[in-house]
């Protein structure tokens, strides 16, 4: 076999299984290691691979987005303790926007009867939350829906944040960090997410412990673009604190 069609099979290999390993494909392909590891080097600068300790995993696992329902159900805990220390940030009056997102949602369906304010999101499931709530006055932000999401995105949703300027926004991330910022798996939602952020005057993020050192595919922005980041205690003293030596406030929940 080819070292071509050799690295064609590891990569259909690792799309299949989610990684593989340098020992494993050596037995495989009765080759030695080091010649696993300059197929994974070649498939690495292709970009089609990431070089892992041991192995490699496919590029597109890096892309990864649980669905709408899943996501509710991870670390529901932790993010209603966030939901709930974020009700602490609500402005007096005025605007503001909510992020799609599963921790934010449930910021959204916690907000007081007594609250009034103008709310402005382009997330289809907290629009249904807020759209009873009788001291909001809800404006949807329109455009493509991602099935996954279940959030408007595209030029629609980007012209209409383009065209506000809102006193606060509540919003999420896939993945934070010091090094690589504010991401998120798709283009689309990091460009809306981006605009979002543009549109306000405070930037509130709400996200779980585990997405710290996440990264994924769209990065939408730095840390030090996020004024207060609410999250749970999972988030070491030693981590928050290297965060808001970076500028950005940490509330640990």
């Amino acid at each position: 076999m080819y070292a071509p069609e050799r690295q064609q099979e590891i990569l259909r290999l690792a799309r299949d299984s989610g990684r593989v390993d340098v020992v494993s494909l050596a037995v495989q392909f009765q080759v030695t290691a080091e010649t696993i590891r300059r197929d994974l080097k070649t498939l690495d600068r292709a970009g089609v691979v990431r070089r892992v300790h041991g192995g490699a995993i496919p590029v597109g696992r890096l892309d990864f987005e649980p669905d709408l329902a899943e996501r509710e159900t991870t670390a529901a805990g932790e993010k209603d303790r966030i939901a709930r220390a974020a009700l602490t940030e609500l402005p007096n009056e005025g605007t503001m926007i909510v992020d799609a997102g599963s921790t934010v949602a449930l910021f959204a369906a916690a907000l007081p009867a007594e609250f009034s304010l103008t709310v402005v999101t382009h997330s289809l499931p907290i629009a249904s939350r807020l759209a009873d709530h009788p001291g909001v006055q809800l404006h949807l932000v329109g455009g493509r829906v991602r099935h996954r999401t279940r959030a408007a995105v595209d030029a629609w949703a980007l012209r209409a944040y383009g065209e506000i300027r809102a006193d606060v926004l509540f919003v999420a991330a896939n993945g934070f960090s010091a090094e690589h910022g504010l991401t998120t798996p798709d283009l689309a939602e990091a460009a809306v997410k981006r605009a979002a952020m543009a549109a306000a005057r405070r930037v509130v993020l709400l996200a779980d412990s585990s997405k710290h050192g996440q990264e994924h595919f769209a990065r939408f922005g730095g840390l030090n673009d996020v004024d207060l980041l609410i999250t749970d205690s999972g988030l070491s003293p030693e981590d928050a604190l290297a965060i808001e030596r970076g500028g950005t406030e940490v509330v640990r929940a």
